[in-house]
């Protein structure tokens, strides 16, 4: 009887004191994990990007640069990837600018909204930059072109955030206005950069340095700076609650209304920017938005293959840049191998499905 009785009241203890145990492991864990050197840091930073679609991407451009300087060793004329001119235009020029609208998409999308605009944007800011530039100087001109982009983000922001109308219809609505405006403000002619485009200007939007040009110099800036702000910044996890759950957010004394218009501001600022780099190194603009409104398209494709989240929430500075350069490199591959022009089109238009099922499925497996 002692000994049973005995049994029945140690019996639970023992499985308190062994769950004790099993959550004293973990957090020691976890705190361990936390306190060590850069091999812990190391495979934290990795679990983090893996889990956001950052490293499986970032792999299969791996395998497909392996694939690309195979092909080019075997046939350096049939594909021409390793001809320095084409490394120099893609690496240098392409990327750089697909991977900072890309950054302008990812962060407003990681906020739950879309701007649909982005290619009227381009056109009406690139418009505003060369006009000042000829007519004033070019650091006027800079300011010029990169506050046109943020005032036209806004406006888009101020219409969905406070109407509540969703961004996918107001964005692709305003579209039409702002290029309208490029054309009430410059006509149909294109805008046209002649004498202002001196050596100051090349050298800081268009510069050829032999291995790679000003335009991948500003990636690097900017991309750091994104990822200060988005991962390690008191607003950047402002804008990760408002895209993942508004109503949580605001439940923490978070403004999901500024946290929105803040987004569309960087956006903007980031749009306004890549405007000035594709005005300087074409010389032009054509008003209308027929030359910018791919932009739009492949911006949001380089953010959600990425690893960046249609519904919000969800997104990495490295998946944006890597899911850019796949696209580029891609595209490059493509004309590399005299495939027809729509054949590219029909390649973004699958790859945002598949990365779309992609995101979906690793969201549900975060669950």
């Amino acid at each position: 009887m002692s000994d049973r009785k005995s049994t029945d009241v140690d019996s639970p203890v023992l499985e308190v004191t062994l769950a004790t145990e099993a959550i004293t492991t973990q957090r020691r864990m976890s705190d361990a994990q936390a306190s060590t050197g850069f091999g812990a840091r190391l495979r934290h930073d990795l679990q983090f990007i893996r889990g956001r679609g950052a490293l499986e991407i970032s792999v299969v451009l791996v395998v497909l640069l392996t694939g690309y300087i195979t092909a080019s060793l075997i046939s350096p004329t049939g594909f021409a990837f390793l001809n320095p001119n084409n490394l120099s235009g893609v690496i240098s020029q392409a990327v750089p600018v697909l991977a900072i609208l890309g950054l302008a998409a990812g962060i407003l999308m990681i906020a739950g909204e879309f701007d649909l605009s982005l290619g009227a944007n381009i056109t009406l800011s690139a418009i505003v930059f060369i006009k000042t530039a000829e007519s004033v100087n070019l650091w006027v001109a800079i300011l010029a072109g990169i506050l046109c982009g943020v005032v036209v983000a806004l406006v888009n922001g101020a219409i969905v955030v406070y109407t509540r109308i969703p961004s996918f219809i107001a964005t692709l609505g305003m579209s039409f206005f702002w290029m309208g405006a490029g054309i009430f403000i410059n006509g149909t002619t294109p805008a046209t950069l002649t004498t202002s485009r001196d050596e100051t200007m090349v050298f800081l939007f268009a510069q050829d340095f032999g291995f790679f040009r000003s335009q991948l110099i500003w990636l690097i800036i900017i991309g750091v700076l994104a990822w200060l702000f988005l991962h390690r910044h008191r607003r950047g996890n402002h804008l990760f609650a408002v895209g993942g759950n508004p109503a949580a957010a605001e439940a923490i004394s978070i403004n999901p209304k500024r946290v929105k218009l803040m987004a569309f501001a960087i956006f903007g600022g980031l749009v306004g920017f890549a405007s000035i780099l594709i005005a300087v190194r074409t010389s032009s603009m054509q008003p209308g938005g027929s030359a910018t409104e791919d932009f739009t398209l492949f911006a949001i494709a380089a953010a959600v293959v990425g690893g960046t989240s249609l519904w919000g929430g969800r997104g990495t500075v490295l998946g944006i840049i890597v899911g850019a350069a796949l696209i580029e490199l891609i595209r490059n591959g493509l004309l590399l191998a005299k495939a027809p022009g729509f054949y590219i089109t029909l390649f973004v238009g699958v790859t945002i499905v598949i990365a779309a099922i992609f995101n979906k499925l690793m969201e549900g497996k975060a669950r």
